[in-house]
């Protein structure tokens, strides 16, 4: 059978919550392998939510649904304050990257408490800005930005990565609304061990399923590379 935009395969799935520093209470997911203990995990921050960013949005609906059975990953997915999915809607109301550091915190927080291993933060878009600004914690492996944007995150940020010294991957669209692949290495120059990867054809939402595959494989070739390349039928 073929793996298409739809599929949803075996994982156990569990409802969660996260709780922030600030008193505010986030709701989300935790998708893990069905039979087997994870190998690592994603913590995914999500797109600007006053752009329809959700916890569901289609890459990491599709992380969740694919990667704990393909690759043996933990997806760790949430609603940043006052954002709503199906799920529920978290606490709070949005603060333009600023209070939500204290909701990237309680996901890292959630994240040791479960003993989650390898923790890989995944941001895309405005989640890109919250990794760069807010997930510099010594529980963090690395992070792979999706679409970053470099509009909240300023150089003193990106100076602060590079001193932190995890690794970090950019996927970044060909035609992409903010950032393209040349002036993003220029930019991401300033962060020795960054890896600036151009997407050619894509943009910023990554509609599509061969760019949601090249999306997910990435991704896998840096977290665990003997599940890579990612099959395509099952």
């Amino acid at each position: 059978m073929d793996i298409r935009a739809a599929t949803v395969l075996p994982a156990r799935r569990e409802p969660i919550e996260l709780h922030t520093a600030d008193g505010l209470t986030l709701v989300g997911e935790l998708a893990l392998p069905e039979s087997r203990p994870p190998v690592a995990t994603l913590l995914t921050l999500h797109p600007l939510p006053t752009a329809g960013g959700f916890m569901d949005s289609h890459l990491y609906k599709k992380a969740a649904n694919r990667l704990p059975a393909l690759a043996d990953l933990a997806v760790l997915r949430f609603n940043t304050r006052g954002t709503g999915s199906e799920r529920g809607t978290s606490q709070g109301s949005f603060d333009s990257g600023e209070g939500e550091r204290f909701d990237v915190a309680a996901a890292l927080e959630f994240a040791e408490f479960n003993d989650l291993p390898q923790v890989w933060v995944v941001g895309w878009s405005f989640g890109t800005e919250l990794a760069l600004k807010w997930a510099r914690d010594p529980l963090v492996t690395g992070a792979i930005l999706l679409s970053p944007p470099l509009h909240r995150a300023t150089d003193a940020d990106l100076d602060a990565w590079a001193a932190f010294g995890r690794p970090l991957v950019a996927l970044v669209p060909e035609f992409d609304d903010y950032l393209r692949p040349e002036e993003a290495k220029a930019r991401f120059a300033r962060i020795p061990q960054a890896e600036v990867i151009g997407v050619a054809g894509a943009k910023h939402l990554w509609v599509g399923e061969p760019y949601v595959r090249i999306v997910l494989d990435e991704i896998v070739r840096r977290i665990n590379p003997e599940a890579y390349p990612l099959p395509t039928q099952i």
